[in-house]
């Protein structure tokens, strides 16, 4: 019968078949608070000690959550899907860190309404508006060339603050003591006068050239490398303006107080046993994991136009991002209390006779 069809109707038939997939990027993102709820009362208030059984119920609800935004980078990838739920992939991305500035915004507003129920009804309306926008977008015209030269110059500059901000936060599984004393002399550059506003400015251009190209090249289907650097490049630049909303605004301007080991892990309940901080842990981890695999993103994407051979320039993609893995979980283990202890051992001098 199919073939009695004529082929513009078959076609229009197709376009009227509901993608249940293409509504699973927000499905996925709106259970996102409740899985760290599921996962707050499973671990316990602090000083609870969770039986065997919940810490690995625990574990499952936690990799359920970091689940989320990896599903959007894998239904970003479809090829057949209406720009418009591409998006929609995109922005489940996001969830981890647009959760904690909805957080720390909904706290700054003192808004009586629960998160869940703002975030519930924000991503009802994404996906509303995504479901009604029926047409096919077309990619903008014009070449981003430029943009993309310009947002990878900054980029390079910007590694040597980024590089010294992770590293100073790897000294917290050292002690928090040996963080803020590395982060005491770093801060004498990168909080100078002259130095802050540039650096402020730079990030601000970072995340303005980066979401413009996340933007052109969302319109229509990446291979999985060009989609995982656009969805990883949205989660920073939404990163970034939540961090900086977090510091600048939240902590130095609305509560007055230091960004410092303290601020960072939530102190004194921490971010294990605390049912707001929880949403910390996928906030930051991911986003140490994106920013080291997002520069390796754009090295390989250098390197092929240069002329590297693409099996090699994947192979250290690959590496890349194994490597981001372990900063991450070395920088969110010290975080959450974990600390290797440093012995200086001396060698006994041999007897002289």
């Amino acid at each position: 019968m199919e073939a009695l069809i004529p082929q513009q109707s078959q076609r229009s038939l197709a376009e009227q078949r509901i993608d249940y997939w293409a509504a699973a990027p927000a499905v996925a993102a709106m259970a996102y608070p409740f899985l760290l709820k599921a996962f707050h009362i499973t671990v316990g208030p602090p000083g609870s000690q969770p039986s065997l059984l919940a810490i690995i119920g625990a574990v499952i609800i936690l990799a359920s959550a970091f689940a989320v935004p990896m599903l959007g980078i894998a239904l970003a990838c479809r090829s057949d899907v209406n720009p418009s739920f591409r998006r929609l992939a995109y922005a489940s991305v996001l969830s981890p860190t647009l959760y904690v500035f909805l957080g720390v915004v909904q706290g700054m507003l003192r808004s009586p309404l629960p998160d869940e129920l703002v975030w519930c009804v924000i991503w009802l309306g994404m996906a509303v508006w995504a479901w009604r926008a029926k047409t096919r977008l077309l990619a903008p015209a014009g070449s981003v060339t430029r943009w993309r030269v310009l947002h990878g110059i900054t980029a390079s500059i910007l590694c040597l603050y980024v590089f010294f901000h992770l590293g100073n936060h790897l000294f917290g599984l050292i002690s928090p003591q040996a963080h803020a004393a590395v982060m005491k002399a770093g801060r004498k550059v990168y909080r100078a006068p002259v130095i802050e506003p540039v650096l402020v400015a730079l990030l601000l251009w970072q995340v303005a050239s980066g979401l413009r190209l996340a933007w052109r090249w969302s319109t229509s289907a990446q291979g999985f490398q060009r989609t995982f650097q656009v969805a990883s490049g949205a989660y920073l630049a939404v990163f970034v303006l939540g961090h900086m909303n977090s510091v600048f605004v939240y902590a130095r301007t609305y509560l007055h107080i230091p960004t410092d080991w303290n601020f960072a892990t939530g102190a004194p309940t921490g971010l294990i046993h605390d049912a707001w901080n929880i949403r910390l842990l996928p906030h930051y981890a991911l986003g140490v994991f994106f920013v080291l695999s997002h520069l390796g993103s754009g090295l390989r994407a250098v390197l092929i136009a240069h002329g590297v051979d693409q099996r090699f320039a994947d192979r250290l993609w690959t590496c890349c991002a194994a490597a981001s893995i372990v900063i991450s979980a070395a920088i969110m283990a010290g975080l959450c209390g974990v600390r290797i202890e440093l012995h200086a051992s001396v060698m006994p001098l041999p007897a002289v006779h």
